[in-house]
C-alpha cells in the first residue's frame, strides 16, 4: 500500500502552522506504518484536544478525536473490547501531562498495549501560546511573560517510573529515527512511549527568540546525542536520544482474558 493511501486527502491542506514539526511526526508514523505492513482496518488512532490532536483527522484508518486529555481512556476502552487492534495515541503536552497526567501514569502502570506518541513543542499551539508543564523553568509564554517559574517533567523519566515497557525519545530532525523508533513502539507488547521533541516557530520559537523552523531544528541537531555515542557523557549538556527502556512484562489485556476464563471456569464448577 502506497503511503498515500493511509491519508484523508479531501482534509487537506491541513490546519498546522508553517514550519509546524507536527506534519513531520505525520510523516514519520505514516512510514512506521507502511513499513510494517499494517492494514488499515486493523489500526485505530485515538487523540484529545490541540495541534497534535488533528493527526487522527488525517489518517484514513479507525479514529476516535475525544476529550482534553482523555485520549489514553479512550483508548483504553477500545483496546479491551478489541484487543487485536492496533492503538496509536498521539498526544500533546496538555493530552499527555497536564489534564491527561492521570490517565497516562495509569496507562503506563497497567501496561495496556498501545503506543502513546507525546509531541514536546513545550507550549500550547492551538489555544494561543500558553505554557505547558513541559515548557520549564524561564520559558516565555502568554500566561508566562515575565517567564515561567515551574519546572518541567521529565517524559522519559515519568514514563520508566510509571512503568512504561518501552520509552524512547527523539525530534523532528531525526526523521528516520523516529520513524525507527514508531516502528518498534508499535511491535512492542505493552504500553510504549515515545517522546518527539517537535519545534512551534509561532509559538513557542517566536516568544522565545528560538527562531523559525529550520533554527529550532538545528538545536535538536546539535544540542541533543544519541544513546551510546562517543558525545554522550554527562557534562556535555545535551539531551539523549533513543531508547530508554524495552523490556517484557505481562500485558493487561491478555491478564484480563485470564482473570474471564478463570471466573467462567469457577462459574461452570
Amino acid at each position: 500500500m502506497a503511503i498515500q493511501d493511509y491519508l484523508r486527502k479531501r482534509f487537506f491542506p491541513h490546519i498546522w502552522c508553517p514550519g509546524c514539526g507536527h506534519g513531520v511526526v505525520l510523516n514519520g508514523l505514516l512510514h512506521a506504518i507502511e513499513n510494517l505492513g499494517l492494514d488499515k482496518s486493523d489500526i485505530v488512532m485515538v487523540s484529545g484536544i490541540g495541534c497534535s490532536a488533528r493527526i487522527t483527522g488525517y489518517v484514513d484508518v479507525h479514529s476516535l478525536h475525544t476529550l482534553h486529555g482523555r485520549a489514553l481512556a479512550f483508548a483504553t476502552g477500545v483496546k479491551m473490547s478489541r484487543p487485536g487492534l492496533s492503538l496509536i495515541v498521539p498526544m500533546g503536552d496538555g493530552d499527555a501531562l497536564a489534564i491527561g497526567g492521570n490517565h497516562f501514569i495509569h496507562a503506563c502502570r497497567r501496561n495496556i498495549d498501545m503506543t502513546a506518541i507525546v509531541m514536546n513543542n513545550r507550549i500550547y499551539g492551538m489555544t494561543g501560546g500558553q505554557y505547558s508543564p513541559l515548557s520549564g523553568v524561564g520559558t516565555k509564554a502568554t500566561t508566562a511573560p515575565y517567564t515561567t517559574i515551574d519546572h518541567d517533567f521529565d517524559v522519559v523519566e515519568l514514563s520508566t517510573a510509571a512503568g512504561a515497557t518501552f520509552v524512547a525519545r527523539t525530534t523532528t530532525y531525526h526523521i528516520q529515527e523516529m520513524t525507527s523508533l514508531i516502528e518498534k513502539a508499535i511491535t512492542h507488547k505493552g504500553f510504549s512511549v515515545v517522546e518527539i521533541f517537535s519545534q512551534c516557530p509561532t509559538y513557542f520559537g517566536r516568544k522565545n527568540k528560538a527562531g523559525d523552523a529550520v533554527a529550532m531544528m538545528e538545536t535538536y541537531k546539535n544540542n541533543t546525542v544519541r544513546l551510546g555515542a562517543k558525545d554522550d557523557v554527562p557534562e556535555s549538556g545535551k539531551i539523549r536520544r533513543g531508547i530508554f527502556v524495552e523490556k517484557e512484562l505481562p500485558e493487561y489485556c491478555g491478564e484480563y482474558e485470564k482473570t474471564i476464563q478463570a471466573a467462567e471456569k469457577r462459574a461452570k464448577a
